[in-house]
């Protein structure tokens, strides 16, 4: 199956250009990242907290098959609807370190839009190893989740 979410990691660059294409108008695409319940569709997690604001807050969490717990959190640092989100992403209790993300949402036609995430890591390292564990295929299978799934609350 193809790989519709696009991963661009250049050698020694501790960051990521990530872009996928949607056939969902702009606010469907954007009320996918900000709706807890949509969220919790779609990344098949808990969301424990969701503050939608500058200098909000967030936490995630998720339970694997043997029930060992995972969590995952940040804060929100810049917030404008249906345009931007810039917040930290770090993994609780794992040697991944903190990352920075930009997600920039943007609107094609009247039925598709785009997003574009920039996430910079701590080091070549780090980036490197979120890339081994199948970041780039999961992702891909979540937004093909939240394709389905936001095109469904229209």
């Amino acid at each position: 199956m193809e790989q519709k979410t696009r991963i661009r990691a250049e050698d020694g660059r501790q960051e990521l250009v990530i872009t996928r294409e949607f056939d969902l108008p702009l606010e469907l695409l954007f009320k996918a990242y900000v709706e807890p319940g949509i969220v919790e569709q779609w990344m098949g997690t808990k969301v424990l907290k969701l503050e939608n604001k500058k200098h909000g807050s967030w936490q995630f969490e998720t339970t694997d098959a043997q029930g060992n717990r995972y969590r995952w959190n940040g804060v929100i640092h810049e917030f404008a609807p249906n345009r931007k989100i810039t917040r930290t992403f770090e993994f609780e209790d794992m040697p991944f370190g903190v990352q920075l993300e930009f997600l920039e949402f943007e609107q094609l036609t009247d039925g598709t839009s785009r997003l574009s995430m920039h996430i910079v890591y701590e080091s070549v390292t780090h980036r490197d190893q979120m890339l081994r564990i199948g970041m780039a295929q999961g992702m891909n299978m979540a937004h093909n989740r939240l394709q389905d799934i936001a095109s469904k609350s229209e």
